[in-house]
């Protein structure tokens, strides 16, 4: 099973931002950074969401390893840009057809 994380993806992308530039093991020169991260990585989100913008179209090694469509809902759900869901014939699925959309 793939584990699912807690934190949102932007969050957890602009924490390795920050944590690149400000860590020792990055290209930063503190040698502990986690406290400096707690604080920094909002500064960051900008740029992760950009991150994302960029992702939202998937490559074909990328589309050839699963449904294209999925990983596109599942990028701009991150991005809080959730496409509505669609049935399998491409029209508009019911409303309340998908938890993730929707809600419960």
């Amino acid at each position: 099973m793939t584990a699912i994380s807690c934190t949102p993806a932007v969050e957890r992308i602009a924490r390795v931002l920050a944590g690149e530039r400000l860590s020792v093991n990055g290209g930063g020169s503190e040698r502990s950074a986690a406290a400096d991260v707690d604080s920094a990585w909002p500064d960051y989100e900008a740029e992760a969401r950009a991150i994302l913008r960029t992702l939202r179209e998937p490559d074909r090694a990328m589309a050839a390893a699963g449904d294209a469509a999925i990983w596109e809902r599942m990028v701009l759900a991150a991005l809080g840009d959730a496409l509505p869901p669609r049935d399998s014939a491409g029209e508009p699925a019911p409303v309340g057809s998908d938890p993730f959309i929707e809600g419960p």
